[in-house]
This record gives C-alpha cells, structure tokens and sequence, in this order.
C-alpha cells in the first residue's frame, strides 16, 4: 500500500480530536497521521506529542481557516495519497484501505470520499455523493443527505461532482497540479473550489460508498451565527466568480442580487436576527470591492473563538 497521510485540523476541540486519533487504526509505517493546531486558545501540541508519539502535531499560532490549516498539513505530509478528514469523524472498518484501492488502480482519479454517516444516528447518511453544481444559482444537492441507510447507495464506486470536505484523499500528484486549496475563502466553499481546481487539471472525483466515515455534525442545521451568514454568502458569490463561465455569471449577480438578498432579509426579520442583515450586505459588497484572489478576508478573524 502507498504511503498515507491523515490531516485533520483542530480548532479548540481537543476532546473531540482526541476521540478521532482514537479511532484511527494503529498506525504503520505506510500511515502518518498529522494535527494542525490551528491557533487554539490553549497549546496542547507537547501534551499531545506525550501521548501520542506516533502523531505528528503542529502548532499554528494563527487561526488559519480550514483550507490554511489544512494546506500547512499538505507541506509537512509526506504521503502519496493525503487523506483530510474532520477532526469530529471517526473511522469506519478498513476505511483508509477501501479508499486506496480505489486510488491505486485508477490513475485519473485525483480525489475520493467515502459515504459519509450520521455519528449521532449511524443509520442516516450524510453524503454519498454529489450532484453538479447549478451555475445561475450557485446552489447542488448532496446525495442521500438524512436519508435513512436501507443499502440503497452500496457497491457504489463512481464519479461524482464533488467529495466533501469532511473527508477527501487526494492523490499528491493531482495536488502538484491544481495547487492548494484557495486560502482566502477561509470557511466554506473551499473544498469545492479547489475540487473544480482538481478536476480542470485532468483528474476525476470519485466516491466509494464501501468505505465509511462517521461525522458528529448534528443532523439538525448547524447554529446561526454572524461569521457562517459573513462567509456563506460572500464565499458563494466568490465560487461563482472563480469558476463560472461567463454567461452563467451574468445570470447568477442579478439573480443574487434581486431575488436572494431580499428572501435572507426577509428570512433574517421573520427570524428575528436583524444583525444578520448587515453582514449579509457586507458579504455582496466584499465581493464589489475586492478581487477573487484579494487575501483581505473582510471579517475580524481574531474575534473567533
């Protein structure tokens, strides 16, 4: 088997980091497994180091977002294949081996998820794939999501539009060509930009409903909070202009502008979260003011907790 390195990101959640490590398989000499500390309040990196000696902690003093601390993963991994994983999954039953199996017989595959579970409910699937993405609306649906596991997306070993975030291995060399993932979308949408990045370099995205994750996201839809509303809105208008044709950008601002800005606000009034409507207006005017690749991320990344 070729070299596999599992990253995972921790963000002041060392329980939850600590129960994944858990469920990793013992480790040999064809895995290593990376944490990058992305800035949490307290640095347990040498605690870590302790306890698990056959982890590779890192230590970033900066919150980095999800795709920056995952890229600092990427230049200390060693793997041919890197497996990123959320830090509130844990592993199925010959999760790892079931996805390389794939990889090593395929080589244009750049990029696969396995079917990703409820860990709260094992009987729900969260993810067996995806559909493509509607350019005009920026909008696609996620295959089997809260659908109840009766085997009905078994045996599947396909392309898909996109892997999820929560769990992707990657083969190094589909990295070398489609760069890291784009650091200035911070929090969502990154996955998804840098799975169009994969796949414009001549790679596919696969999924393997064999091999099985389990994700401690509530089934229920996450909390509300500014810093989600701020970069859900922002990064999906980003997405657009990244990687939309032409046309479909033409429809898409028009259709954000004057049909799912009104609805947000309407919904943020009948919600009573009226803080919501500036940030939202905040999000559509980042993306007036700066260009898709600007490094200004646009929100007080410090206040994050």
């Amino acid at each position: 088997m070729k070299k596999v390195s599992i990253i995972t990101v921790n963000f002041n959640q060392p329980k939850v980091t600590e129960e994944l490590l858990g469920s990793i398989p013992k480790t040999s000499e064809n895995i290593e497994v990376i944490v990058i500390d992305n800035g949490s309040n307290t640095d347990l990196s040498t605690e870590w180091q302790v306890n698990y000696p056959d982890v590779k902690f890192i230590r970033s003093e900066l919150n980095l977002g999800f795709a920056g601390g995952n890229n600092l993963g990427i230049r200390n991994a060693t793997g041919d294949y890197l497996f990123f994983v959320n830090n509130d999954t844990e592993f199925g039953p010959d999760l790892v081996k079931n996805l390389v199996d794939v990889l090593d017989v395929n080589p244009l595959i750049g990029m696969i998820s396995p079917k990703i579970k409820y860990y709260s409910d094992k009987s729900l699937i969260q993810y067996a794939g995806y559909t493509p993405m509607n350019y005009y609306t920026a909008r696609n649906s996620c295959i089997g999501l809260r659908e109840t596991d009766n085997g009905q997306y078994d045996h599947i070993t396909a392309p898909t539009a996109y892997c999820h975030g929560a769990a992707m291995m990657i083969r190094k060399e589909a990295i070398e060509q489609a760069g890291l993932m784009n650091e200035n979308f911070f929090l969502y949408y990154e996955e998804v930009d840098w799975c169009e990045n994969i796949k414009r370099a001549g790679y596919q995205a696969w999924v393997c409903t064999k091999a099985v994750i389990y994700h401690k996201e509530s089934v229920s839809v996450g909390k509300k909070s500014k810093l989600k509303e701020y970069f859900m809105n922002r990064n999906r208008i980003l997405f657009i202009r990244r990687n939309a044709p032409a046309f479909n950008k033409i429809v898409f601002y028009p259709y954000f502008i004057l049909l799912v800005v009104p609805r947000n606000v309407l919904y943020y009034i009948k919600n009573k979260n009226y803080n919501f409507i500036p940030v939202l207006f905040k999000a559509v005017w980042w993306n007036l003011t700066h260009s898709k690749n600007s490094s200004n991320l646009g929100y007080p990344i410090n206040t994050i907790q």
